[in-house]
């Protein structure tokens, strides 16, 4: 283990594992090289990608000179992908395999709308359109996700019509 993975180790140790692992995942440091650190995520993926910038922060830190912070699951490919076509193909599966499910709870489902200079644009379905914590949704879930995950991404747009949304999961007057 290198000196930068052994220091990030010891800093996940004392500051991130804690709070992972109680929220039923687990995270170790599958590469650390240049300052950059690549965390493999195990687990409910909830636990950990929520917490992607918070982790990053700390390990800012507590290890200086680290640049940035990659999560990335078992068997996840460490070069970006392509073309916009594959950035829109990396976030669909993204999306699919992993907050589909968990906002399906709500009667909520989000697609990629399209893929434009590393933007990615999505559109929230379902319990999702026009529910008043669907800018928490994107901004504290699936953002940190997508950007911990394709490294291509510049920014993330959604394009739902909102207003236009006749069963929200949490409407405004549940707020």
């Amino acid at each position: 283990m290198t000196g930068l993975a052994a220091r990030v180790t010891a800093a996940l140790e004392r500051s991130v594992l804690p709070s992972v692992i109680a929220r039923g995942g687990a995270v170790r440091v599958a590469a650390a090289a240049d300052g950059v650190v690549t965390l493999e995520v195990t687990g409910s993926p909830g636990a950990v990608f929520p917490m992607a910038s918070r982790i990053e922060a700390q390990l800012r830190v507590a290890v200086p000179g680290i640049t940035a912070v990659r999560l990335v699951v078992p068997g996840e490919a460490g070069s970006p992908p392509g073309p916009a076509v594959d950035l829109a193909e990396a976030a669909r599966r993204i999306l699919d395999g992993e907050v589909n499910p968990v906002i399906a709870a709500h009667r909520g489902h989000v697609t990629v709308d399209g893929v434009a200079g590393g933007w990615i644009r999505i559109r929230l379905e379902g319990g999702c359109q026009g529910c008043s914590l669907a800018e928490v949704t994107v901004r504290q879930g699936i953002e940190p996700l997508l950007r911990s995950r394709l490294p291509a991404m510049t920014g993330l747009a959604d394009v739902t019509d909102h207003e236009g949304g006749t069963e929200p999961f949490f409407s405004p007057e549940k707020r």
